[in-house]
């Protein structure tokens, strides 16, 4: 991937990961477009650059999509690389029943999919540009899924197969489909989780995972993880059913 002189449309774009990516994007060049559904946080994040263009958006809200689509169309019309970023993330326990899970927000919804929805509906705009890519913001749960988040797990389980399926889909059209399979980062993802775990922070930040996830896209790696993640592509079943059992052994 070319990684300058593109138009560049990062969902969840305000905070955490999106937000690095942003500021990555627009030091090298690109024109950033950041959506999300706190108005507050994208001003905060285009106090800090000017050039971000923002957009009050809830990407799981099929008006607000359409309304996001429209805009994009008046307005960014060189749109050529759609970032699926945006997603939240809960702590479900299912030996409850389903009353935890229909309590709060739907992660289905959020994750899965919105973001396949927005693709579709934003791939004519990328059909026939240069450099034209859909990043698919993934997870190693969707690899290794975590007992205490089954949903979020499944949603980036999703996102994996969607990519794969999606990437064979475009190889006529020359769109390029990426999958970025994040380790476990200190986001404002899951804040609640992770204050009943004792307030539990990776040790990696945003600005961290960026000169990797640069690279990966620079060398046109279609399906890469980093650190923790590195390798879960090609792991065998039985190292995912190893880590898998490390992994949930306090479950």
């Amino acid at each position: 991937m070319e990684l300058s002189g593109n138009t560049i449309l990062i969902t969840g774009g305000a905070t955490g990961v999106g937000y690095a990516l942003a500021e990555s994007f627009l030091e090298a060049g690109n024109e950033v477009i950041i959506c999300g559904r706190r108005e507050r946080k994208l001003l905060e994040a285009q106090k800090k650059h000017s050039k971000f263009r923002i957009k009050a958006c809830d990407i799981s809200d099929r008006a607000d999509r359409v309304n996001l689509v429209e805009w994009i169309g008046a307005e960014f019309s060189e749109l050529n690389i759609l970032v699926n970023n945006a997603g939240i993330q809960r702590d479900i326990d299912f030996a409850k029943g389903a009353s935890e899970f229909l309590s709060g927000e739907n992660e289905i919804r959020i994750n899965l999919e919105a973001p396949i929805v927005l693709t579709g509906m934003l791939i004519p705009y990328l059909n026939g540009k240069k450099e034209a890519a859909i990043i698919n913001i993934s997870s190693g749960l969707g690899f290794i899924p975590s007992a205490r988040m089954p949903v979020y797990s499944a949603t980036k389980a999703g996102i994996h197969a969607f990519s794969m399926a999606l990437r064979h889909q475009l190889l006529k059209t020359g769109i390029k489909v990426y999958e970025v399979i994040l380790p476990a980062v200190d986001t404002e993802l899951n804040i609640e989780g992770r204050a009943v775990r004792g307030g539990y922070k990776p040790d990696l930040k945003p600005a961290d995972t960026i000169p990797a996830i640069m690279n990966g896209l620079k060398n046109d790696e279609f399906e890469f993880g980093f650190g923790m993640t590195d390798g879960l592509v090609t792991a065998s079943r039985q190292e995912l059913d190893e880590r898998f059992k490390r992994m949930n052994s306090q479950w």
